[in-house]
């Protein structure tokens, strides 16, 4: 499987936060070859490659696997649909646009309602999103017979090959993260390393972080490489906020961040001229880096990024090469910090 396909079929699973069983599916059958997987009470996946040795260093690797979505909270009498936003979603890409309807009795088609322009007299609002509804084509009782309040809703939209090697897709944010982590993984199970390895990917992180912090306090790791993704830069975005597409991992620096994992990252990058940019955040991270590190008695963290445009949307985009560039870094970093028995 190349990592293009890797990353579509992993984006391609439902996961939405609170019902990842299906992308955590995907990702199994990608890790079990490595080593023994197991569900966590969360629900996130872990995956356990290399024993730890009597050192009691423990490597994680680590990324989310849940993606942003909608819940159904309502059904009213006219069969419509009302709902709720499951991590941020953009309200700017709500109206008229296309949805699925996961239920327990298969997928259902629906597209979210608008008011036509010629009976709208404020263009310029957007409402917020417990005051839209979704029609499936359905009477009330239908709907209430086929849908039940809890299900997850997710926009309905083609993965696509774009040109120059990257690919268009919802739940980007963070399954190219989770491709990877595993490609990553693959890397290093062959490898003799002085550490135990460990992968998480991990449940809830769009609500909370939940699935992380509870991950890490079941595997104990003494050090964790997060992977998520941040901000690539497009001409509407600030460019000192923003990575480049194509220019490789972003490595983070913050305060939560180990400053050592970081710099050895970098000086790792250098040497195996691996492409690399410098992502620095002055308070806490936005990921699961903030849960992790103080989860038990605490972890050393770092945190690579890879670019993408267009967060939290249908079309979100990645560079192939970048997931490839980040899962090198990864395994050259580890390979270097813990190489051979000491």
């Amino acid at each position: 499987m190349t990592t293009t396909e890797q990353i579509l079929t992993l984006a391609g699973a439902l996961g939405v936060s609170g019902g990842e069983d299906g992308a955590v599916e995907a990702a199994r059958q990608m890790l079990a070859p490595l080593g023994a997987c197991e569900r966590a009470p969360l629900g996130s996946l872990l995956c356990r490659i290399k024993p730890v040795p009597a050192s009691g260093e423990h490597v994680m690797l680590t990324a989310h696997i849940d993606s942003v979505g909608m819940i159904v909270t309502y059904i009213d009498d006219g069969g419509f649909l009302r709902v709720s936003n499951v991590g941020g979603i953009d309200r700017a890409l709500l109206l008229a646009a296309q949805v699925v309807v996961h239920t327990a009795k298969g997928e259902l088609p629906g597209v979210v309602c608008t008011v036509p322009p010629h009976l709208n007299s404020d263009d310029t609002h957007l409402p917020k999103i417990e005051d839209i509804s979704i029609d499936v084509g359905l009477s009330a009782e239908e709907a209430r017979e086929r849908i039940a309040p809890g299900d997850r809703v997710t926009f309905c939209c083609e993965a696509r090959e774009l040109m120059n090697g990257r690919i268009s897709t919802r739940a980007a944010d963070d399954r190219a993260g989770c491709a990877a982590v595993i490609l990553a993984a693959e890397k290093l199970a062959e490898r003799e390393l002085s550490c135990g390895l460990s992968v998480a990917l991990t449940t809830l992180e769009e609500v909370g972080g939940q699935g992380a912090a509870t991950a890490a306090n079941i595997l104990s790791p003494t050090h964790a490489v997060a992977v998520d993704v941040s901000f690539g830069h497009a001409p509407d975005c600030p460019r000192a906020k923003c990575g480049e597409m194509g220019g490789g991992p972003m490595v983070g620096v913050a305060p939560v961040i180990d400053n050592g994992m970081s710099s050895r990252l970098r000086e790792v990058a250098v040497r195996e001229n691996i492409p690399f940019q410098i992502e620095v955040m002055g308070g806490s991270t936005g990921t699961d880096v903030d849960g992790i590190a103080v989860s038990g008695a605490g972890v050393r963290c770092a945190l690579v990024s890879i670019p993408q445009r267009y967060m939290h949307t249908p079309v979100e985009v990645v560079h192939v090469s970048d997931v490839e560039a980040t899962a090198e870094l990864i395994a050259a970093y580890v390979a270097d910090a813990f190489g051979g028995v000491r």
